[in-house]
């Protein structure tokens, strides 16, 4: 016979999710101010935080304690969800630029492929058939597509979503098929970050291991910001590229 539960449990429970969600804010505060560090300055950040609070709120709603997962690490992937799923929605990320990304990106490939080694800047646009200054544009327009697609998910068989942004910044997986996979995708970023060239692989490891922000990483290589920016864009093609072939 099942148990009746008594009047009492649905209002306990919602005190426990409204009680989440207080406990939580300060997360959503310190997730979106992590992300639009690294986005656009035009872009709203009270948008931002308005879809980050609805990804927190989602989170308790469908948080099961029972899984062994943390709450903080199951609303922290929700909330980095929504937002994505905010920042996608913008006219900066439409098809032509999608278009653009997935053109440098095939042509970074076949370049690596035909030359044995990295292929420079130079060697890049010559291939897109555009100037250097163009090509730098152009990496300009496709870092927020860059950074949106480091934080592209999938989901493990709990149904808990698990990125490459998770590995980049050491967010310590909490159940045991994470932890593995984690150990697969530590292994084979490593192996893909170990053979960029020398200036990527720095700026990859200061801007998100070591949590430098563009300036301070340009103070540390004696570049611009938008250099900076622009090395990490390139790094992170070469990277999505060699890590999907890795998957496959």
């Amino acid at each position: 016979m099942s148990a009746v539960l008594g009047p009492d449990s649905g209002v306990s429970q919602l005190a426990d999710r409204e009680q989440l969600i207080l406990d939580h804010i300060p997360l959503v505060r310190y997730l979106v101010g992590r992300m639009s560090a690294k986005l656009p300055p035009h872009l709203d950040l009270q948008d931002l935080m308005s879809s980050a609070m609805i990804g927190l709120i989602n989170a308790a709603d469908r948080f099961d304690h029972t899984r062994g997962v943390l709450f903080k690490t199951f609303a922290e992937q929700h909330i980095r969800g929504t937002v994505l799923d905010e920042l996608r929605s913008y006219d900066v990320l439409s098809r032509s630029m999608r278009d653009k990304y997935k053109r440098l990106e095939r042509e970074l490939h076949q370049l690596e492929s035909l030359l044995g080694r990295n292929p420079t800047s130079e060697e890049v646009a010559g291939a897109l058939n555009m100037s250097l200054d163009d090509y730098f544009e152009l990496l300009d327009d496709v870092h927020i597509f860059t950074f949106i697609s480091l934080n592209d998910s999938w989901e493990g068989d709990d149904g808990s979503p698990f990125c490459l942004a998770d590995v980049l910044c050491e967010v310590e997986a909490k159940n045991p098929q994470q932890q593995v996979m984690t150990m697969q995708l530590t292994e084979a970023l490593g192996q893909a970050i170990d053979t960029l060239p020398e200036k990527e692989r720095l700026a990859v490891t200061l801007y998100y291991n070591e949590d430098f922000n563009l300036k301070e990483i340009g103070e540390t290589l004696g570049l611009t910001e938008s250099r900076i920016s622009q090395i990490i864009s390139q790094a992170m093609v070469r990277l999505r590229s060699r890590l999907r072939l890795h998957r496959n």
